[in-house]
């Protein structure tokens, strides 16, 4: 089994759950820019794959069985929600991130509802795109980093980290992917309040633009889980942010 290494940033390397690498497919027209990415890909210790239009991006899919896709959505045979509709077809849970030259509100909402799970217009950053990726990635379940403990507790609230099991008093808990990451982070932190802006830099691994209503929209979907029918745990401190702490005299 391969070791995670630390970056050069100081960052420990994602893997597999199972340690081996994780694997991206960068799918793209352009070869330049498609060598630049998979280049940064490669110094996350990933393996990476490229394609350059939709038949060859679906080919390689079949072959690499990719955690993770990065479509553009302007390609010379095809676009890429028809790209998308069929990497579903060869691996249903690959996360997908879109490029786009385009920023129209109706292009970011047609590649969501395709099935897309996040998008980056043109111009970025490097640094964005892996960010982004490590988030879906991890959030999805399909990647790790060396430091991640297998178990965190607080109170009688159990996060199994490698399983991805959260029981309360022993009941079993049933949560989507970003509702265990949310969590995760709440409980890396009890007793100490988390602002809404570090909730969406960890969580989402980046900032929504002010859409911070979002991290209102999963606290709330937390506590219908976490605390119905229970003495609650996860806490809103007015003004600053949230805060999981045990049940007093627990």
């Amino acid at each position: 089994m391969n070791t995670p290494r630390s970056r050069g940033n100081g960052r420990l390397a994602l893997t597999r759950p199972d340690g081996t690498p994780v694997r991206v497919l960068v799918v793209d027209d352009d070869p330049d820019l498609a060598e630049v990415l998979s280049g940064a890909l490669r110094y996350e210790g990933w393996e990476v794959r490229t394609a350059g239009d939709g038949a060859s991006a679906v080919t390689e899919a079949r072959e690499l069985l990719p955690d993770a896709v990065i479509l553009d959505v302007m390609l010379p045979d095809t676009d890429g929600f028809a790209v998308l509709r069929q990497l579903h077809t060869v691996k249903p849970d690959v996360c997908v991130l879109f490029l786009t030259a385009r920023d129209a509100v109706e292009d970011r909402i047609a590649g969501i509802t395709a099935g897309g799970d996040d998008y980056v217009t043109k111009p970025f950053s490097l640094e964005e795109v892996v960010a982004r990726l490590r988030g879906l990635l991890r959030r999805a379940g399909m990647a790790r980093q060396q430091d991640e403990g297998p178990r965190l507790i607080v109170g009688d609230l159990v996060m199994d980290e490698e399983a991805r099991e959260v029981t309360r008093g022993g009941e079993l808990i049933e949560l989507s992917p970003t509702e265990f990451e949310l969590l995760r982070f709440l409980m890396r932190n009890p007793r100490r309040v988390l602002s809404k802006a570090q909730i969406l830099d960890r969580v989402w691994s980046y900032d929504f633009g002010g859409q911070a209503h979002v991290v209102e929209l999963y606290i709330s979907y937390l506590r219908k889980k976490v605390d119905a029918g229970r003495e609650p745990m996860i806490h809103t401190v007015r003004g600053a942010g949230y805060v999981i702490k045990p049940v007093a005299g627990r």
